[in-house]
């Protein structure tokens, strides 16, 4: 049960920065583009790679390239159950 709460504890940490949470709410709509994701988000690019990039080494998303655009979407399904319950409550 420690282990848990651990894991629970650390997800709810990344979701605790509203960038974050408005990306991953993107990202319960599929994959995306950093550059969708700056201009539907209006933040700026090296802020949005900055938080996807912390968000990926948390095994929160996974990314794939296609020549010089980086797509991403949500990984897990612990994840993907926790932000679509918030998407509903606050992202529609």
């Amino acid at each position: 049960m420690r282990r848990s709460a651990e894991v629970a504890s650390e997800l709810m940490k990344i979701l605790s920065n509203e960038n974050r949470l408005m990306i991953l709410c993107q990202l319960v709509d599929g994959e995306k583009s950093v550059g969708e994701l700056v201009e539907l988000l209006d933040l700026n690019q090296p802020t949005v790679s900055q938080q996807l990039s912390r968000m990926k080494n948390q095994g929160l998303v996974s990314y794939r390239k296609n020549a010089q655009t980086v797509y991403y979407s949500l990984k897990g399904e612990a994840a993907q159950k926790v932000i679509t319950v918030l998407y509903e409550l606050y992202c529609e």
